[in-house]
């Protein structure tokens, strides 16, 4: 008799946890979306870096996405090569700028104002990077250790990824090509490692050779075609996405008053949003598709006051 109703008890009891357990839980969050590989890189990283382990692509510099003073680029702020507990603390981000360098206009630069490089003995397809040992004193390699972060301000995602070196750290790299820094540049604006030996250049936005014809130039995305929606944006003081100055980040979906209304005269945007001369939206306007390096250009030089998303 006792084992008769056994097994429907055991039963109900079963059916019961199971039915407790999903009415205390949440549901799982997605995946977050990976970007893809440029030119047969790995991914670099899911948008929102939910991922522990993986790197995270972040909008805005290092300084708008407030990092520890000392850290990433900021611990060789003049050139050099990082050791010891430098060179671990100097991979915890990257800053990736689209901005100015001496001549070189466009030109990408790191969170400290230096200079980044391409070497034509790479190659971009697939990525791979044969600069090491000595070669690798004179040119340290742009790193980041798993977990850490890359703020992109003037880049588009898609052109960022990462290559495994043979040293088994991960090299960064723009449009498929691994990215570097010249020991003998020392502070902002110096190039001194342009067209050494025929076959170093500074890098561009989209990973060509900056002040080369072949290099092109990056157009910000203000053409016919619309980009997708932004939720969110970092507008700087000055031109070329400049850490020399302020910014400020807004986000949200509608209408956005900016906290410094009148000072921007660059922003950063992953997508399509409209820039407002006026308060709560209204006055002139402007739509735009993605970043713009100078908002002199569209007649918007410290004059946005609020931003509308989607």
């Amino acid at each position: 008799m006792m084992r008769k109703h056994l097994v429907p008890f055991v039963a109900l009891m079963a059916a019961g946890a199971v039915a407790l357990t999903a009415c205390g839980s949440t549901p799982d969050a997605p995946a977050p979306a990976r970007a893809s590989a440029p030119a047969g890189g790995e991914a670099a990283a899911p948008a929102d870096g939910a991922a522990a382990g993986d790197l995270a692509l972040l909008s805005g510099t290092a300084k708008s996405n407030n990092s520890p003073a000392g850290t990433g680029d900021w611990a060789v702020p003049n050139g050099g090569v990082a050791v010891g507990a430098a060179r671990q603390s100097s991979q915890k981000w990257v800053q990736l700028t689209a901005g100015r360098a001496g001549d070189l206009d466009p030109v990408v630069v790191n969170g400290a104002g230096l200079t980044l490089y391409r070497f034509d003995k790479d190659s971009n397809n697939p990525p791979t990077s044969t600069c090491d040992g000595e070669c690798a004193q004179t040119w340290p390699p742009v790193t980041v250790a798993p977990g850490g972060k890359i703020f992109i301000a003037g880049i588009k995602k898609s052109a960022v990824g990462t290559v495994r070196r043979a040293d088994g750290t991960r090299q960064v790299t723009i449009g498929g090509w691994p990215v570097y820094r010249f020991a003998k540049d020392t502070k902002r604006g110096d190039t001194l490692g342009q067209g050494v030996g025929g076959t170093w250049f500074g890098v561009t936005p989209t990973g060509g050779k900056a002040g080369a014809p072949e290099g092109g130039q990056e157009t910000p995305d203000n053409g016919n075609e619309t980009a997708p929606p932004a939720t969110s944006a970092v507008f700087f003081d000055d031109a070329n996405f400049s850490d020399n100055g302020a910014s400020q980040g807004v986000a949200g979906n509608g209408c956005e008053n900016l906290p410094r209304p009148r000072v921007a005269s660059s922003v950063a945007a992953p997508g399509s949003l409209k820039i407002w001369a006026g308060p709560n939206c209204t006055g002139r306007s402007q739509v735009i598709n993605g970043d713009v390096a100078d908002l002199a250009t569209i007649g918007f030089d410290n004059a946005v006051v609020s931003v509308r998303f989607n």
